[in-house]
């Protein structure tokens, strides 16, 4: 059986299409291997997303940003603390990165990166995901007593500051730039108490 084994068409060409332009960007994945990969005929890719490549890249920016926000929940609930938390959240990243071989860094900047100049609905998808997640970060801090501006600017210092160190770990082929971010942002969480 294939890696969408159960899954319908259309959830296994969402997933095979996040999973490649995840690993290789929204430019290096054509709509064939797209095909291949989810196991599907290219009539079901089309049928399914009659606006191409655009629509699936879309598509796949949302379950990128359905998965990690799962992710990221778990992280920031597995602490009362959220300055451990948020140390949490770095470490997991960085051992969901080490586990991929270094593959599969963030999905939604891979996808978006290049093409949200001339693709609004990419670029909206992937603001939308990043609003998420800060928002997720900004919800722990609130409920732990910070106030409405303080945690919404954290938020934004926290999701931008691991997005940037998962991208270093991802080239470097090493988890310390996100060890160490999740470390920093951790000692500036407590530095507002």
């Amino acid at each position: 059986m294939g890696p969408g084994a159960g899954l319908g068409t259309r959830e296994r060409i969402v997933r095979a299409t996040a999973r490649l332009m995840q690993r290789q960007g929204y430019e290096g994945t054509g709509i064939k291997q797209i095909s291949r990969e989810a196991e599907a005929t290219l009539g079901s890719v089309y049928h399914f997303f009659p606006g191409g490549k655009q629509e699936l890249a879309t598509e796949a920016i949302r379950h990128g940003d359905r998965e990690f926000a799962e992710m990221l929940r778990r992280a920031l609930g597995s602490r009362p603390d959220p300055a451990e938390a948020v140390l949490a959240v770095a470490k997991d990243v960085a051992a969901e990165l080490r586990a991929s071989d270094w593959l599969d860094g963030c999905p939604v900047t891979a996808t978006s990166l290049g093409t949200a100049a001339h693709a609004p609905d990419i670029r909206l998808a992937a603001a939308e995901a990043f609003e998420r997640w800060r928002g997720l970060v900004r919800d722990k801090l609130l409920a732990c007593g910070f106030g409405a501006q303080d945690a919404l600017e954290l938020a934004h210092t926290v999701i931008n500051t691991l997005e940037g160190a998962e991208l270093t770990a991802q080239i470097a082929r090493d988890e310390e730039p996100l060890l160490i971010a999740g470390h920093h942002l951790a000692r500036l969480i407590d530095s507002y108490r």
